[in-house]
């Protein structure tokens, strides 16, 4: 199974900044070591082109982001400090979910060690996302007549409200997000399928209602699905305010997996949010999902 990665296409943050960026090379190290691939599989991602990310943003927008004309408050709502490095890395950033996409097409499922962009609107980005990466992929897959429909299954903590934005009037795109009701960001846009949940949701309850959700996205007859896997509906998760344990989580990716690979549809897996108030734990939680990821390209 290929694994695509961008962590070294680094950018500067201040000292004690709430994004953890350290997160994707611990995570590329830790499978590394692990060797859960041959090296030949765990593959430098490509740098998108300009073509596929005005597929989902609007040229404008793109023109003064890349330019660094957005202003304080633009960039406020971002979250990061504005760099070229910044601009590079989130490049590499959606090349590494087009390419992962390219290839589940390819081999029915591919990773990256990354990814999840969800919160990025056609004009403007929030909440630590500058391109929707997702929509950008997805696009560019239907551009290059690999596909028609497409489905996202978003179970990142807060709501997918950039996706859902952008593809809203896109019949082509369903997308599904399983989040936090009082979690960021604060005004949802809806989906095609929206679950808010209780600040507090435990496993039971969380996978009783992801389960027949993925049944109503598998009815829409998709192509090819991108899964945001999302670390932070853990407990400890400072952004989370949900209570997943880890082998909730865990049974969330196997019920989301086993049901697509049953269903035939090639699955795009993402990283999307992760902020545990301890880095590693973090990293053990997306290192669970890539495992159980390989163990699925292997059955």
């Amino acid at each position: 199974m290929k694994i695509f990665y961008y962590d070294h296409h680094t950018f500067p943050l201040p000292e004690n900044h709430r994004f953890p960026a350290d997160k994707y090379r611990l995570l590329r190290q830790r499978v590394q070591t692990a060797g859960l691939v041959v090296a030949d599989d765990l593959v430098a991602a490509p740098k998108i082109t300009a073509v596929s990310l005005q597929r989902a943003h609007l040229p404008s927008y793109l023109q003064r982001l890349e330019q660094g004309l957005l202003d304080r408050a633009e960039m406020r709502r971002i979250g990061l400090p504005w760099s070229p490095e910044l601009i590079n890395r989130v490049q590499y950033t959606v090349g590494a979910t087009t390419a992962t996409a390219r290839t589940a097409l390819r081999d029915g499922l591919a990773l990256s060690l990354g990814g999840g962009t969800h919160h990025a609107c056609r004009d403007h980005g929030q909440g630590y996302c500058l391109y929707n990466d997702v929509v950008v992929a997805a696009r560019t897959m239907q551009a290059e007549g690999r596909v028609r429909r497409v489905a996202v299954i978003d179970c990142d903590v807060h709501q997918g409200n950039g996706t859902a934005e952008i593809a809203a009037n896109d019949p082509t795109i369903f997308t599904f997000s399983i989040h936090g009701e009082k979690n960021f960001p604060f005004r949802k846009i809806p989906g095609d399928l929206d679950i808010g949940l209780p600040d507090g949701t435990e496993d039971a309850a969380y996978l009783r209602q992801l389960e027949p959700a993925v049944e109503q996205v598998l009815a829409t007859r998709p192509a090819l699905i991108f899964y945001l896997a999302g670390a932070d509906v853990h407990v400890n998760d400072r952004l989370g305010r949900l209570a997943l344990s880890a082998a909730g989580m865990a049974a969330r990716d196997r019920l989301v997996l086993r049901r697509c690979r049953q269903a035939g549809v090639p699955v795009v897996v993402l990283m999307a949010g992760g902020y545990g108030r301890l880095l590693t734990e973090t990293v053990a939680l997306y290192f669970q999902t890539v495992q159980i990821t390989t163990e699925f390209a292997h059955s």
